[in-house]
């Protein structure tokens, strides 16, 4: 059997290779096992400060590669699953808790408009 030359390959074959020969050896448990000691080790040696730049990050590549409707996709999905696996009770839970950080967090003021806004988008339609 002739021997293959790795130093006729580039790095990004070598690694293509050897990416596949591992896939061929191993089943999706092997990659679910690595998975989860890769992110334990991660979460031992990063800080919340770490999470939230790499979520921003994250974010706002996500935000740059789609558009309206890439949202809105999404966002239906969710919305769809969710309702799937919860109730009545959740959403009056989550929905009084919502109005009650937003109520800290607001005055008067911001009802008064968002109410004008809703009557105005009522008119409109």
């Amino acid at each position: 059997m002739a021997k293959n030359n790795n130093r006729d390959m580039s790095r990004e074959e070598r690694g293509r290779k050897g990416g596949e020969a591992t896939a061929e050896n191993h089943g999706s448990e092997f990659y679910q096992e690595i998975g989860r000691k890769g992110g334990e080790a991660t979460a031992e040696s990063h800080d919340q400060e770490f999470y939230q730049e790499i979520g921003r990050k994250g974010g706002e590549a996500t935000a740059e590669s789609h558009d309206k409707d890439f949202y809105q996709e999404i966002g239906q999905k969710g919305g769809e699953a969710t309702a799937e696996s919860h109730d009545k009770d959740f959403y009056q839970e989550i929905g009084q808790k919502g109005g009650e950080a937003t109520s800290e967090n607001h005055d008067k003021d911001f009802y008064r408009k968002i109410g004008e806004k809703g009557g105005n988008a009522r008119n409109n339609d």
